[in-house]
C-alpha cells in the first residue's frame, strides 16, 4: 500500500475529523499554539460597566456641584458640606440605580430560561430541529448540523446553555450580580466625587478653585486614558473627549455660580444699605 505524497496525506481527513462534531459557539475551541490566542473582557456581569460610569459620574457631577458653589464665593466649609452631600448622595442614588436596573435584567433573563427550559422539556424535537435550522442558516452541512444539534440535546444543562446562546444571545453563566455592579458603583463614585472636594480640606477661595478645577481635569484625562484601554479605542480620542466633559462640567456651574453669588451679594447689600438709612 502506498502513502502517498505529503500534500494528499495532509488533504485525506483522519477518523477524528470525520467523527467529532465541530466547536460551536457555546463551545471554546482549543489554540493550537499561543501565537493565535486571544481573550476577551467579560463584560456581560455589569460590574466593569457600573465601575467605569460610576468614576466618570462621580467626578463629572462632584466637579460641576463643588465649583458652582465656589462661584458663589461662600465659606470653604459650604462648599465642603456641598460636596460630601454630593458624594454620598450621587453614590447611594448610583448603587441603587444600579442594584434596581440589574436586578430587574436578571429577572428577565432568568424568565427567558425558565421559558426555554420548559419548552426542552415539552418539546424537546421541535427545539433540537430549532437548533438544527440555527446552524444550517449559518452555513453548516445539513448531516453535521444534524449531527452536532443531537449532540447537544443529549444533556439537558448543556441544551439549554446552547438554546440560550443561540436563541437568546445570552450566557446562561453571566447574567450578572446585582450586588457586586451596585458596590462598584458606589465605590466608584464615591471615587471619582472626593477628587474635587479634596483641596477644600485644607485649602479656601481662588486656591482651593483652581486646586478643584486642576484635580478634575487631571483626572479627566486619567479616565479618558482608562477608557481607552477598556474599550480599545484612541486614548487621544477618548481623553480629549472626557477633558472636554470636564471643562464643561467645571465651566458652566462656575459662571452660574458666580452669577448668582454676585445677584445675592448685591441684594444683600441693598438690604444693608436700606436698614441704615432707616436707622438715621
Amino acid at each position: 500500500m502506498t502513502k502517498g505524497t505529503p500534500a494528499q496525506a495532509a488533504a485525506q481527513p483522519t477518523p477524528a475529523q470525520s467523527t467529532t462534531p465541530q466547536p460551536t459557539a457555546s463551545q471554546s475551541p482549543t489554540p493550537h499554539d499561543g501565537t493565535h490566542e486571544h481573550h476577551h473582557r467579560n463584560i456581560q456581569g455589569g460590574t466593569a460597566r457600573a465601575a467605569v460610569f460610576g468614576i466618570s459620574d462621580g467626578l463629572v457631577s462632584n466637579v460641576a456641584l463643588v465649583i458652582g458653589v465656589a462661584g458663589a464665593h461662600p465659606a470653604a466649609s459650604v462648599v465642603r458640606l456641598a460636596g460630601v452631600v454630593g458624594l454620598l448622595g450621587g453614590a447611594f442614588s448610583m448603587a441603587a440605580g444600579e442594584f434596581n436596573s440589574m436586578q430587574a435584567q436578571r429577572e428577565l433573563l432568568e424568565r427567558e430560561l425558565e421559558i426555554e427550559r420548559k419548552e426542552l422539556h415539552r418539546r424537546p424535537e421541535n427545539e433540537r430541529r430549532e437548533l438544527v435550522q440555527i446552524y444550517r442558516s449559518r452555513g453548516v452541512d445539513k448531516e453535521l448540523a444534524e449531527e452536532l444539534a443531537t449532540e447537544m440535546h443529549r444533556d439537558p444543562d448543556l441544551a439549554l446553555e446552547t438554546h440560550a446562546r443561540e436563541e437568546l444571545g445570552i450566557d446562561p453563566a453571566e447574567l450578572g450580580s446585582p450586588g457586586s455592579a451596585a458596590l462598584a458603583s458606589f465605590i466608584t463614585f464615591a471615587i471619582g466625587a472626593v477628587i474635587p472636594l479634596m483641596p477644600w480640606f485644607f485649602a479656601q477661595g481662588t486656591t482651593a478653585i483652581w486646586l478643584s478645577v486642576a484635580l478634575g481635569l487631571v483626572a479627566s484625562l486619567a479616565v479618558g486614558v482608562g477608557l481607552s484601554a477598556f474599550t480599545g479605542r484612541s486614548w487621544l480620542r477618548t481623553a480629549a473627549r472626557q477633558l472636554v466633559v470636564g471643562v464643561f462640567a467645571a465651566g458652566v456651574p462656575y459662571l452660574i455660580g458666580r452669577a448668582v453669588g454676585a445677584g445675592t451679594s448685591a441684594a444683600t447689600a441693598a438690604t444693608g444699605a436700606r436698614g441704615v438709612t432707616s436707622i438715621v
